[in-house]
């Protein structure tokens, strides 16, 4: 079997943490052949540690050596990686978000479908055993036709203090671009992946321009935190469905917050935990999912995904297009947030 020869572009904490140690347990399937990063040293450092044969100082020369690439960099460099690659002819995984705004996402777009390559992006919240399960049961229309979806992604002081998430320049922003992506991108597929029409949002700045925070995450610098900490939106879709939404780095909550929850016109679901909540022959139906002992993490099921969908045996689970959906609510939200409007999309 033919195996995929990978680069990686950017060699930080996601890439340490997550791409490049999930590559190496799919051996039979993939191999990094190239790493490149803007830091040589660090560059050199992460090569030896995880005996990677070749290093770059620009992601442009390693295109020789490899059939795909993973992109681990600032978000204000995927376009420009992503677009050169696919250009050459390179497969692509992008790291979330898909790019700082919409026109870039399109561009992306374009030069994938020109090329005829593959080009996803990380949202690997949809590889996570309650995701797929919620598909499932949607798709079998266990809860109808959704109508609703609610979704929180709050972290109780939890600024990232490591690398450049409160940069904006780098970023294009805070809890929403970084953290509450995910969940903009899993709602969106569970409802079936509609077009959103109308957004209003409201993005917040306060909390991290506070001196001497309590911060679980590390120390950041609150004269130059320029992004939000916490948003909230609601989202009008083409179909009559509709979302709300809320995410933050520093809510002043209890406890951390994951949950999506959607009604349907049957039934609903709630993850995470997953429940399927049913109004059923007379009385109300409330399941639990008890999971049988298997692969957690969801990087996993990513990477082989990409991997597969490269080598031709596989569709995409996270297609551009969809990803592009995401940029334009994310950008409608900080749109509606300094305007005090809501956005019409088209």
């Amino acid at each position: 079997m033919k195996k995929l020869r990978m680069g990686i572009v950017g060699v930080g904490g996601i890439a340490q943490d997550r791409h490049i140690p999930t590559y190496l347990t799919l051996t039979d399937q993939v191999t990094i052949e190239a790493i490149s990063d803007v830091n040589d040293n660090t560059a050199k450092l992460v090569a030896e540690k995880f005996s990677i044969p070749n290093v770059y100082s620009h992601y442009e020369e390693m295109f020789q050596d490899v059939d795909a690439i993973t992109i681990c960099t600032p978000n204000k460099y995927h376009a420009e990686i992503s677009i050169a690659a696919l250009e050459a002819g390179i497969h692509v995984l992008c790291e979330k978000p898909m790019a700082m705004n919409p026109e870039e996402c399109q561009q992306m777009l374009e030069a994938a479908e020109k090329s005829g390559k593959v080009l996803s992006i990380a949202y690997h919240y949809r590889y996570m055993k309650d995701s797929r399960a919620a598909k499932r049961v949607i798709i079998e229309n266990e809860i109808g036709r959704p109508i609703v979806a609610r979704a929180k992604a709050l972290r109780r002081r939890k600024v990232p203090g490591w690398g450049v998430f409160t940069n904006k320049e780098l970023q294009g922003g805070g809890s929403l671009i970084d953290y509450g992506c995910h969940f903009l991108d899993l709602s969106l597929w569970l409802l079936g992946n509609p077009k959103p029409i109308e957004v209003m949002g409201s993005a917040y700045n306060h909390l991290g321009k506070i001196p001497n925070q309590v911060n679980l995450w590390g120390k950041f610098d609150h004269e130059s935190f320029e992004v939000d900490d916490h948003v909230t939106a609601y989202v009008k879709f083409d179909n009559g469905a509709s979302m709300l939404f809320e995410t933050s780095w520093l809510a002043n909550i209890r406890d951390d917050e994951e949950s999506l929850s959607i009604s349907g016109e049957t039934g609903g679901i709630d993850l995470f935990p997953l429940h399927l909540n049913q109004a059923k022959y007379g009385v109300l139906l409330n399941s639990e999912a008890d999971w049988v002992p298997g692969e957690e993490d969801p990087s996993v099921p990513q990477a082989q995904n990409f991997i597969n969908s490269c080598l031709g045996f596989e569709e995409l689970v996270v297609k551009p297009e969809e990803a592009m959906q995401v940029s334009k609510i994310i950008d409608a939200i900080y749109k509606s947030s300094e305007t005090g409007r809501s956005i019409r999309l088209q």
